[in-house]
């Protein structure tokens, strides 16, 4: 009797997986890439990388360093057009969209696709005008009690109002690292983005922040799309629900976080997860 109790929860487990990968596939892709190939000068960086990001997920990218994930991650939003001689091919969308059209506004196409870089990096300005700045320059608010709205709003997305509720007007910069890097997220979110591009955001935290920042990634993703690159595979499989293994500028393998790290079809990504590659 218990042998077969056993089976049955087994069972049920695996119903319980099986239904979390379904309804991954179901969601609808917000960022598609097909065949992108990203030259530096003659130096070839990225090799045919084809993958579909879903909606409202958090997708992570890992691999050894090196190996091009931040790279195609930079790609997403055209942030490698502000390197001298990086030429990209292939295609992207986003939402239908081919982000790489000649006509399109770039301008317009980060504040769909905002981005929290490795390090946080505050303007210069009050925490409220850190926050406001992306609203008032793409004509968002009509008002000043609009703009307030949209910034405590994206304060409290970020988990940050609390803490800075009376520092308004102090210099983001003397925050705490952490919280420097939550004001970040709150700055990508006030411009209303469709997609979130975080590369390494916990990298230059400490534990407990980074706790934070994990917990806070978890909450975005019921609003936003997410893609995420990460040093650490354990944030990985904490965070995301797709994961895509790169190694030397080529995609080797990418889909549910769960079958990545526990039943990898390529021997390459095996060896990475068991530490025989880095």
């Amino acid at each position: 009797m218990d042998m077969i109790a056993g089976r049955g929860n087994m069972a049920e487990q695996n119903t319980d997986k099986a239904a979390k990968v379904d309804t991954l596939s179901d969601r609808r892709v917000r960022v598609s890439t097909r065949d992108v190939c990203v030259f530096y000068g003659e130096k070839q960086a990225l090799y045919d990388v084809s993958i579909d990001v879903p909606d409202r997920a958090v997708t992570s990218f890992i691999g050894p360093s090196g190996c091009g994930k931040s790279t195609f991650l930079r790609c997403i939003n055209r942030m490698n057009d502000t390197i001298e001689g990086a030429r990209v091919t292939g295609k992207i969308d986003l939402d239908g969209d081919d982000v790489y059209d000649p006509s399109l506004d770039v301008v317009e196409l980060r504040s769909r696709i905002g981005m929290v870089f490795q390090k946080p990096n505050p303007f210069p300005k009050s925490v409220y005008e850190n926050i406001a700045y992306g609203p008032k320059i793409h004509g968002l608010a009509n008002s000043k009690s609009d703009l307030d709205e949209i910034v405590v709003s994206s304060l409290r997305k970020a988990g940050l109002f609390e803490e800075v509720k009376d520092r308004l007007h102090e210099p983001g910069t003397g925050l705490s690292g952490g919280q420097q890097q939550r004001l970040c997220i709150a700055r990508a979110i006030a411009v209303g983005p469709e997609v979130i591009l975080m590369d390494e955001p916990c990298s230059a935290l400490d534990p407990i922040a980074t706790a934070v920042i994990e917990e806070l990634i978890d909450e975005l993703r019921e609003n936003f799309t997410i893609v995420i690159v990460t040093h650490s595979m354990q944030q990985a499989a904490r965070v995301s629900q797709k994961t895509a293994f790169f190694h030397l500028g080529k995609l080797i393998e990418e889909g549910p976080t769960e079958q990545i790290f526990t039943n990898p079809v390529h021997k390459q990504t095996q060896d990475y997860i068991m530490g025989r590659i880095g």
